[in-house]
């Protein structure tokens, strides 16, 4: 899910390179570098699905330390057609990330995501975990519809029962027993008086629901009905949302074992509303060599208090614990 976006932060340093991949499909994706060549190989992989990487994602990775890659997903900020969920699936972003990682000449790398980027990363690690050194997730998201169905109607009208009459309220009354599937159809309408209000609402439910300690907690009515500045995000999240995000049922928990023996620190926040404890509890149980590290008084997203900073220190965390697992290799 959404919502890694920083927040007044000054301008991280100026990527390695930069440039504009094709990837086949009509697609060309925007890939940036950063650190230093010869580093510990790592990609960033950002929320939505619908976002994108944000110059503060840089400051994550060590730049004396690490060879980190950040890029746009198929169709997101300055990736190319911009918007387009035209051959844009799961497999799609696994397949893309292969590419960069051979690009790169990386023969393994350290993946990193949160929310929709843990999914991700979950996936592409289970798909190719020879390829995967390391693992840090944030906010784990399975790409379920239960998980999706818990934040949007449960949490959130049990939490911020106004707001959830507010949400309710943009749809007709016949629409209200299914809301999910009223506002992702909505969304992906192609009229504009349709899509623009319900994507709207999508988005700034989901930024509440995301924050600890939320500025507002209703949606507002005069600037859901403008129509202006309308957000990427809730696009191309009801495109991977009606297609339960491209997997089988239960695919990463069922393929969880995949991941054994790959070092892996889960960074959650306590108070997390769309991303909940029990569902990086969950993976933690089937994936040997994980840890949890809980973040108390947090909620989803990266800028919640603590929750940059226990990032960080995993990722350099797992990258200690891949240096001592290759120095044990290289000793047997």
């Amino acid at each position: 899910m959404a919502h890694d976006v920083g927040h007044g932060r000054t301008e991280a340093a100026a990527p390695l390179t930069s440039e504009q991949f094709p990837v086949g499909d009509g697609h060309e994706l925007y890939v940036e570098s950063v650190g230093r060549e010869g580093g510990i190989p790592a990609v960033y992989l950002h929320g939505g699905p619908g976002s994108g990487c944000q110059p503060d994602h840089r400051r994550l990775f060590d730049p004396e330390r690490f060879h980190a890659v950040l890029f746009d997903q198929r169709g997101c900020g300055r990736s190319r057609p911009k918007g387009s969920r035209d051959n844009n699936t799961t497999a799609h972003l696994i397949a893309d990330m292969e590419a960069i990682r051979k690009k790169f000449g990386f023969e393994r790398w350290m993946v990193v995501g949160g929310s929709w980027g843990a999914t991700l990363a979950l996936a592409y690690a289970e798909a190719h975990p020879e390829r995967v050194s390391g693992l840090v997730l944030r906010a784990t998201f399975l790409g379920t519809f239960e998980e999706i169905e818990a934040g949007f109607g449960q949490r959130l009208s049990c939490f911020y029962p106004e707001l959830y009459e507010d949400f309710l309220g943009l749809l007709p009354e016949a629409e209200r027993d299914r809301p999910l599937e009223a506002y992702w159809r909505r969304i992906l309408s192609d009229d504009a008086a349709v899509h623009g209000p319900a994507a709207r609402a999508w988005h700034d439910v989901e930024r509440i629901l995301s924050e600890h300690a939320p500025k507002r907690t209703r949606l507002d009515a005069a600037a859901i009905k403008s129509g202006k500045g309308l957000p990427a995000t809730p696009f191309m999240e009801a495109h991977y949302f009606v297609n339960d995000c491209f997997m089988r049922p239960n695919q990463i928990l069922e393929d969880a074992g995949r991941l054994t023996g790959i070092p892996g620190i889960i960074v959650q926040g306590r108070y997390d509303l769309l991303c909940p404890p029990a569902t990086a509890h969950a993976v933690a149980k089937r994936w040997t060599g994980s840890e949890i590290r809980i973040v108390e008084g947090a909620g989803h997203t990266l800028y919640d208090p603590g929750i940059r900073d226990a990032v960080t220190k995993a990722i350099a965390d797992v990258a200690s614990l891949m240096s001592a697992g290759d120095a044990a290799s290289s000793a047997t």
